[in-house]
C-alpha cells in the first residue's frame, strides 16, 4: 500500500484522492486554505463519491509531514506547480505526478525541474490523463497496425466551453477568480484544453513520425482589466518526420467536443471522447472492411482510476515507459508556448529540442 500525499483540495485533488483511494492507497489531502480542506470533506467528495472517506488525512500546507510519502500529487495552480514539485523531490519519494499544464507557457525553470528530478532518480509523470485512456489504446492500436495505409493527416479537437469546470468549482464566481483566465499563468485554452496537443504528439508518436518541430497558430484572445486569455486557438503542425495535422482547443464550444480523427491512404479512425454520457467511441473503415465501431463504457471517476493504475505500473517497473513522462508534459508545453509566440509573430515558429526546455527553444521564421 503506497502512501500519498496531495497539493490542492479543489476538483483535481479529490478526484486523484478518490482514484488512489478505490486503490487502497492512504491518502493525505493539504492546501493552504482550511475553507478548500472543508469543502473537500463537506461537500466535493461526499456529492460526488456518495460519502465522506474518514481514512483521509486533511492538512493546512505547513502542517503536513514533509517525509514518508512514496507518491506525490500536485494538482495546484500551473504556476505553483513547479516550486511545489522542486520541494517535493527533496523528500524522495518514488513518483511524482503534477497536473496539467506541468507550468506556465514561459517554460521558467522547467529544465532545471527536468534536471533535479534526474539527479535525484525520481519519475515524475503529468497528469495528461486521455493519454492511458482504454479508447487511446484502442484508436493508437488501429493507427498503428497498417489496416488504414499510411496516415497522412492527424487532426485532433478539445473544444469545451469551461461553463463544466466552473460547475465543478462553484466556489469560483468565474475565470478572473483563478488562473484559469490568464494564459500567462498557464490558463486559457491552449492551457486548459492542452490535452489536444498531448494526444496529437502521443498520436504522431505511436505512429513514429516524431515529435511536433514547427507551428503556425493563430489564437483569439480576451483581454480587460480582469481578464487576459485565449479562447480558441487553431495550430497547424507538423513534425520531425514531415507529419502535418492540424490541433485545435478552445473553452467556448458547447456541446463539447473532444475527437480525433487519422486518414490513412486506404482508411480511417475517429477516436470520439463523452459523445455519449459515460463513454467514448472509436469509428474506422477500409476499403476492405467497411465502417466498424467500438464503444467503452466509463465514468469521469474511472478516468482517474486508470491513471492511478498506470501510475502503480511505472512504480513497480511493470512497464518501463510512460507515455505521460515529464519529457511528454514538457513536449506540450513547448508546443503552446511556441503556439502563443505564431500568434504574436504571425510567423511560423520551430521548436529545437536540443536547446533543452526553455523558451530558447523557440525559433521564429
Amino acid at each position: 500500500m503506497y502512501k500519498v500525499k496531495i497539493y490542492g483540495a479543489g476538483s483535481i485533488g479529490n478526484h486523484l484522492a478518490h482514484a488512489a483511494r478505490h486503490l487502497g492507497w492512504k491518502v493525505d489531502i493539504c492546501d493552504v486554505d482550511n475553507n478548500a480542506l472543508s469543502r473537500t470533506k463537506n461537500d466535493i467528495y461526499p456529492s460526488r463519491y456518495g460519502s465522506w472517506d474518514n481514512d483521509i488525512g486533511l492538512y493546512l500546507n505547513d502542517e503536513v509531514s514533509s517525509s514518508g510519502y512514496d507518491l506525490i500529487f500536485i494538482g495546484t495552480p500551473p504556476d505553483s506547480h513547479i516550486s511545489l514539485a522542486l520541494s517535493a523531490i527533496t523528500e524522495k519519494p518514488k513518483l511524482i505526478l503534477i497536473e496539467k499544464p506541468i507550468c506556465e507557457p514561459s517554460l521558467k525553470d522547467s529544465q532545471m525541474l527536468i534536471e533535479h528530478a534526474n539527479k535525484n532518480n525520481v519519475k515524475i509523470l503529468v497528469g495528461y490523463d486521455h493519454v492511458v485512456a482504454k479508447s487511446t489504446e484502442k484508436f493508437c492500436e488501429l493507427i498503428k497496425n497498417k489496416n488504414m495505409g499510411d496516415i497522412e493527416t492527424l487532426d485532433v479537437e478539445f473544444r469545451e466551453h469551461w461553463g463544466g469546470i466552473f460547475n465543478a468549482h462553484p466556489w469560483l464566481a468565474g475565470p478572473s477568480d483563478s488562473y484559469l483566465g490568464f494564459w500567462q499563468r498557464g490558463g486559457g485554452a491552449t492551457g486548459e484544453h492542452s490535452h489536444a496537443i498531448n494526444l496529437w504528439q502521443h498520436m504522431s508518436s505511436v505512429l513514429g513520425a516524431g515529435r511536433i518541430d514547427k507551428v503556425s497558430a493563430m489564437l483569439n484572445y480576451v483581454e480587460n482589466n480582469n481578464l487576459y486569455y485565449d479562447k480558441l486557438a487553431s495550430l497547424n503542425v507538423r513534425t520531425e518526420n514531415g507529419l502535418v495535422g492540424r490541433i485545435v482547443q478552445d473553452v467556448v464550444t458547447s456541446p463539447p467536443r473532444k475527437w480525433a480523427r487519422a486518414q490513412g491512404s486506404g482508411g480511417y479512425a475517429e477516436w470520439c471522447c463523452g459523445n455519449q454520457p459515460n463513454q467514448d467511441t472509436i469509428n474506422w473503415g477500409n476499403n476492405s472492411d467497411g465502417e466498424n465501431s467500438y464503444t467503452i463504457e466509463k465514468t469521469r471517476p474511472d478516468d482517474f482510476i486508470r491513471e492511478m493504475e498506470h501510475i502503480g505500473d511505472i512504480v513497480e517497473e511493470a512497464i518501463c515507459k510512460s507515455p505521460i513522462s515529464i519529457e511528454k508534459g514538457l513536449d506540450t508545453m513547448l508546443v503552446v508556448a511556441a503556439a502563443h509566440l505564431s500568434n504574436k509573430e504571425e510567423r511560423t515558429v520551430t521548436i529545437d529540442y536540443s536547446k533543452g526546455y526553455s523558451i530558447d527553444a523557440l525559433l521564429v521564421h
